[in-house]
């Protein structure tokens, strides 16, 4: 335990190191207001992948339709803040537009919440890819809803979203995300859905609800995936029902698998490096898309358990999966070695 706090300590110091060299980088003009953004887009990716980790990795679920609650969220904040301040007559650049964007993230965050319970209840009597349809229905349910509402824009999306979120935003929110991560996984109930992850009916026969821990997890998921969405909206000034459609999921989805399922390393580490991949290859044009695709076939064919291997860094203080379960790709290494030998 004192070498964790040992680790935590340490990690602190790191984490405002990194703070403050990014706002010092931008300041001297090394890093541009460009890509100052594409980092605090990959903050918000790193967010809503931690939120789809809890569902996907640590329960042993597989959903597909994870834009849909960053929409709910997006679109809740967004009509808060631009309800809020068109009342008070602020503009984006005084100091209370950042506590109407806390108010505005906490409201997005629980109607997603909110989503997340009514579908869970009803839909996690069916498994697998049956799931995967649900969700993936409620996700298109969601974009269709959007459209028909004129009040935020309906088809042709939402303008007028003011510019709160910044990079201190960003930052403070991804930590707190981690943090919360990592005890809802040490937590009965994050122990409980590993349980479930590995043997549904083991953890059942052992006294475990697994209908009730799949639904905390996913609520709980949706209420992250919501304030994702918020801090989405409110740095791009513009949301439509396209910004959250099947692809948007998608690319969720491989953030988390290519940097690795199950893991709070390997999900942020996915959603950062592969949301600023793209951004650092495009002087290559279209061929930046080839390289990325090469990038990941690599990490499917070679590091199975993706970037992370499946393992936690120390100072999270947990482990996921078993080293049993991570030493895949070193097992394969091993085998490979035995046969050449022979």
């Amino acid at each position: 335990m004192s070498r964790v706090k040992g680790w935590m300590k340490r990690e602190y110091l790191i984490f405002i190191g990194l703070y403050l060299l990014v706002l010092i980088l931008n300041y001297t003009g090394v890093i541009n207001n460009y890509l100052l953004q594409v980092i605090m887009l990959a903050g918000v990716n790193i967010i809503v992948t931690l939120s789809l980790n809890l569902v996907n990795g640590v329960t042993g679920l597989f959903s597909i339709g994870h834009a849909g609650f960053m929409a709910v969220g997006a679109y809740v904040a967004a009509v808060i803040s631009t309800t809020l301040m068109s009342a008070l007559e602020i503009s984006s650049k005084d100091f209370l537009a950042n506590g109407i964007l806390l108010l505005a993230l906490i409201g997005g965050g629980l109607v997603a919440a909110g989503g997340g319970f009514l579908i869970a209840r009803p839909t996690l009597k069916v498994k697998g890819d049956y799931l995967a349809i649900v969700t993936l229905g409620f996700g298109e349910i969601i974009r269709s809803v959007i459209r028909l509402i004129d009040y935020v824009g309906g088809a042709r999306g939402m303008i007028g979203i003011p510019k709160i979120t910044n990079f201190t935003w960003v930052f403070l929110v991804v930590l707190l995300a981690v943090y919360l991560s990592r005890n809802f996984i040490k937590s009965t109930y994050g122990r409980s859905c590993l349980a479930i992850r590995e043997n549904e009916i083991a953890a059942e026969a052992m006294g475990t609800d697994a209908r009730k821990y799949k639904t905390i997890a996913f609520t709980f998921s949706a209420f992250w995936a919501g304030i994702g969405g918020g801090l989405f909206a409110h740095l791009l000034m513009f949301i439509s029902p396209d910004t959250f459609a099947y692809s948007k999921s998608t690319d969720l989805l491989v953030y988390l698998y290519a940097g690795g399922v199950g893991t709070i390393t390997g999900a942020a580490a996915g959603a950062f490096l592969m949301t600023l991949l793209p951004e650092l290859l495009r002087f290559l044009d279209d061929w930046r898309l080839v390289i990325y695709a090469l990038v990941l076939l690599y990490v499917i064919i070679w590091r199975p358990y993706g970037i992370s291997g499946g393992r936690e860094l120390k100072f999270l203080g947990i482990q996921t999966f078993t080293g049993k379960d991570r030493s895949l790709w070193s097992r394969l290494r091993k085998r490979k070695k035995e046969a050449t030998q022979r």
